[in-house]
């Protein structure tokens, strides 16, 4: 490694001398690394049930199909876009109470459930269609 390739704080980029072409660097294949770093990635951004609201979906057999999995993922993206932290997110006759920022629904109730409940603690609702 050539010292001039060392940057300190503070220290300005060097530009490359009038004549020359910067230095490309072949970008290597897709290592096993990477792709296991990109599942990873992408794992995160699913969201995630807590073990209360699979057993309230149980409870009530409610059974979520990966379209409707899909349009919950993006009410959750809408709403982290907006800003929120704790969503009630409203889903034909089924209500899910999300955190945000973990990706992860709390609790989940529908039908007549939904009516004698009072939702606290979320900052959001988000209707998906």
């Amino acid at each position: 490694m050539n010292t001039g390739d060392i940057r300190f704080p503070g220290q300005p980029i060097s530009q490359p001398k009038p004549g020359t072409s910067p230095v490309k660097k072949k970008t290597p294949d897709v290592s096993p690394f990477s792709q296991v770093w990109q599942e990873t990635l992408q794992k995160q951004t699913d969201v995630k049930f807590s073990a209360h609201a699979m057993q309230r979906l149980q409870d009530r057999r409610i059974e979520l199909g990966e379209g409707e999995l899909a349009k919950i993922n993006q009410a959750v993206n809408a709403a982290d876009k907006k800003g929120a932290r704790s969503s009630l997110l409203l889903y034909d006759d089924l209500a899910l109470v999300a955190s945000v920022k973990n990706r992860t629904i709390i609790t989940a109730m529908g039908g007549e459930d939904m009516r004698e409940h009072v939702f606290t603690n979320i900052d959001s609702a988000v209707i998906i269609k």
